[in-house]
């Protein structure tokens, strides 16, 4: 069965750090591209903000423009695992976080969550002020 399991995802305060995984079961990671979305509430499935993408085999990470350089993106392909790292997280940073592979590459530019068609259920983020 083919699936991707997040983790990590918490209530932190301002400031704090956590650390998000994605673990993969029935695929490889090292052969996809694997990004990590999130949705704030209120916000529908198809608003989901990019966040980070690392491509296959970890040869390059993007990030979003908001994460101005507290998130980090990177892949321990032993373990079939991603991870997010987010420093200095702010109150605006809370939001259900998704990873996301692109299984089937389809021309899709990997900040749009169209260019993925295998996603996890998401963690919670709740960083209070």
């Amino acid at each position: 069965q083919v699936q991707l399991v997040e983790s990590g995802g918490g209530l932190v305060e301002a400031g704090g750090s956590l650390r998000l995984s994605c673990a993969a079961s029935g695929l490889a990671l090292s052969r996809y591209a694997t990004g990590w979305f999130r949705q704030a509430v209120g916000k529908e499935r198809w608003e989901r903000e990019f966040v980070a993408t690392i491509t296959w085999n970890g040869q390059k990470m993007y990030y979003g423009d908001f994460t101005e350089g507290r998130f980090t993106i990177s892949g321990d392909y032993a373990k079939n695992t991603v991870y997010l790292q987010m420093n200095d997280l702010k109150p605006e940073d809370t939001a259900v976080y998704y990873c996301a592979v692109e299984t089937t590459v389809r021309g899709v530019e990997l900040r749009s969550p169209y260019a993925y068609d295998l996603w996890g259920q998401g963690t919670q983020v709740t960083v209070s002020s």
